[in-house]
């Protein structure tokens, strides 16, 4: 299979020839900047692997209900979860978030310049609107110079303001398979120098599986003002409300082929699932006249309220009253040094997390067996940074960045009935990072880089196995050592390219392995990640568009006993496939009509580290179509899809190392996804 997909890999590069002789190379008529590795700077001038996804990706004919929907292109990513609502859509990209029974874990996440990533590392997205998103930036590999507790990389989001979106309102209505429905309200206005936009949604899906239906409603607002020096204020205000989000847990072999759609016996008779209710209030100030260069200063406010049941008797009951707030400042100048032009960012932000969390032991029949943990958590990051290009030629540049960070975690125990667990961990890391950018052409760009990066256990993998609370003092962090070299161009006038080759080493490496029901995480030896990623996008003519992206990557572990005994050195990590490859081929007419079909490949993988249980290779093919119509001055947007058309039976989940301390085939690794499901959808723009 790695053989088929070498042999596309060429014929892109022979489609790239192909096109370069049908006539000059130009640069683009609009120069693409960047500002997710923090220093803003042309696409083409950034020694980094960094992605940018549009609107029109992201909105037209989507359900606009998961990252993978619009990044699903994008190389170098891999999702999973997309069904699970309880549990999150997790993401990994060159192998950092596989982890992550739930959330997303070692990518920073900031949407509209408000961190969703909380100082100890993890994720939650769930608030994200896409109803309202209008640009993802991705930065794949170490990112750690840039944002301080995050080894895998970066996604900068930013959601439409009332300036940049035409006046008026729009009200979309979906419905689909096993219960899908969706409203969405989102409108736009503009008053002289003050610019609003809103979206409000509203999603009720029973789901594919027995006990996985959500009920989840979003709210995303941005209201900004300028003044005449161009300065900007910018108030964003999200709130996310989800009263229902079942988890029907992983089946083993057998349940899967006894029934793939059934939930596990605990999941029913203990109503697995979540509740959340998250407000967020940000505030953004950007003065490109205070000084020479341009000066930002943000802040930021999250409340969340959170409590779940996981599918298993025992501590299995949770909940969470979370406080999560913080400041940062940067500034972004140019000067001369010894007569070569430099462009550079400084900056510092605090950021600052506590949660009152409790835990309760739950009976297998359901019935509250009284209160076996209740602390307050706390993690606070403080970090300050620094990057700059210094330009040695006119084609070649030099970059080089630092961060200095301080986490503290710490565990305030108020339960003393069975002894005093509180303590702390201090660590104090210091990231850096350099490279070279050299282009070839005004339309052509080659770089290298290295850089260093560094991960902390999340309070959750601090978890400790032996039963006592506090900090698991066999688990420390991990840390990354990553080296890339990369292409970016454009052939003729229709055809850009992006390729990327990567070797990264991770010391400490940190896996989860499950005992009793739950997860606990310890560290591995060493693992070793070589890849390439490719990523296409082609118009082969006003009408027809062509996007590919495709990753071939080994990880593998290196130097590691697993909790169970077993030498897993030189196996593959588990979770990941080695071949990913999607390609998209969309068709537009002049009169907006459009379709597009989606066909994608994902690899086999391991779900153990003892790499005893293979779960099969699969093929998805996805196709989505939708027109405009204008009845007097509105217009209504008609758009539908119909996925996994030939019906596959694959995976959307596998519960990496789950259940580990049971027989093999009495494990929960799998979680079915949907066979083929359609969806339709109507837009009246007001």
């Amino acid at each position: 299979m790695r053989q088929r997909h070498l042999i596309g890999v060429f014929s892109i590069l022979l489609l790239a020839e192909a096109a370069q002789s049908q006539g000059p190379s130009h640069p683009d008529d609009t120069v693409i900047k960047v500002s997710s590795p923090r220093l803003t700077r042309p696409l083409y001038e950034t020694p980094a692997a960094v992605s940018v996804v549009n609107r029109p990706a992201i909105q037209t004919g989507q359900q606009r209900l998961h990252l993978s929907e619009s990044l699903d292109t994008v190389p170098g990513l891999f999702f999973q979860n997309r069904t699970n609502f309880a549990q999150g859509l997790r993401l990994s990209t060159r192998g950092f978030g596989a982890r992550a029974p739930f959330g997303i874990r070692g990518i920073h996440i900031q949407v509209d310049g408000i961190p969703s990533t909380l100082p100890d590392g993890q994720a939650q997205i769930d608030a994200l609107s896409l109803d309202s998103t209008e640009r993802i930036e991705i930065v794949r590999g170490p990112s750690s110079v840039q944002y301080g507790n995050a080894a895998g990389g970066a996604i900068a989001v930013t959601t439409a303001s009332g300036d940049q979106s035409p006046p008026g309102a729009t009200l979309r209505l979906d419905g689909g398979s096993h219960g899908y429905r969706k409203g969405t309200v989102e409108a736009s206005e503009q008053w002289a120098d003050t610019s609003a936009h809103a979206s409000l949604s509203w999603l009720d899906f029973e789901g594919y599986r027995e006990q996985s239906e959500v009920r989840q409603g979003r709210l995303n607002t941005r209201i900004a003002h300028d003044w005449s020096g161009g300065q900007r204020l910018t108030v964003t205000l999200n709130a996310l409300d989800t009263p229902t989000a079942e988890d029907p847990s992983g089946l083993s072999r057998t349940e899967v082929a006894e029934d793939r759609q059934q939930a596990t016996e605990f999941a029913r008779s203990l109503d697995s699932g979540q509740t959340v209710d998250q407000q967020t209030i940000g505030l953004n100030y950007e003065d490109p006249a205070l000084l020479p260069g341009t000066l930002t200063l943000n802040t930021f406010f999250t409340h969340r309220d959170f409590a779940q049941q996981l599918p298993f008797p025992g501590s299995s009951r949770i909940s969470y009253d979370r406080l999560f707030y913080g400041s940062g400042a940067d500034y972004q100048g140019r000067t001369s040094l010894v007569g070569h032009r430099l462009r550079y960012s400084v900056g510092a932000e605090v950021n600052h997390q506590s949660d009152e969390r409790r835990r309760y032991e739950i009976g297998v029949n359901g019935d509250n067996q009284g209160q076996v943990q209740d602390e307050t958590q706390t993690a606070t990051e403080a970090g300050v940074f620094a990057q700059g290009d210094l330009a040695l030629t006119s084609a070649l540049s030099l970059s080089l960045g630092a961060r200095f960070d301080r986490l503290r975690l710490a565990i305030d125990d108020q339960r003393l009935s069975d002894g005093d667990d509180s303590g702390e961990r201090i660590y104090r890391e210091t990231s850096g990072s350099a490279g070279l950018n050299y282009r070839i052409t005004p339309s052509h760009q080659a770089y290298a880089t290295i850089g260093t990066a560094f991960e902390s256990p999340t309070f959750t993998e601090f978890a400790n196995p032996d039963g006592s609370g506090g900090f698991n003092p066999e688990i420390g962090p991990q840390d990354a050592l990553n080296r890339e070299i990369g292409l970016r161009g454009t052939v003729g006038r229709g055809l850009s390219y992006e390729l990327a080759a990567f070797s990264i080493t991770v010391d400490d490496e940190i896996l989860p392995f499950e005992q009793n029901g739950r997860t606990f995480y310890e560290n591995a030896g060493e693992t070793q990640r070589d890849g390439i990623e490719l990523g296409v996008d082609w118009s082969l003519s006003y009408a027809w568009r062509l996007t590919s992206a495709l990753t071939l990557a080994d990880y593998r572990l290196e130097n590691f006993r697993d909790s169970q005994g077993n030498n897993v050195d030189g196996n593959r990590f588990p979770g990941l496939p080695q071949e990913q490859w999607v390609s998209e081929l969309t068709r537009r007419s002049t009169d907006q009509a459009f379709a597009a079909v989606e066909l994608s490949y994902t690899g086999e993988v391991y779900a153990e580290n003892s790499n005893q249980t293979r779960v099969s290779d699969y093929w998805l093919v996805n196709l989505r179509a939708g027109d405009s119509f204008a009845i007097g001055e509105q217009t209504i947007d008609v758009y539908g899809g119909l996925r996994n058309v030939t019906d596959e039976a694959y995976f959307s989940n596998i519960r990496v190392n789950a259940n580990s301390d049971q027989p093999v085939d009495q494990r929960g690794y799998f979680e079915p996804a949907p066979g083929r499901t359609i969806y339709l959808g109507v837009a009246l723009n007001l």
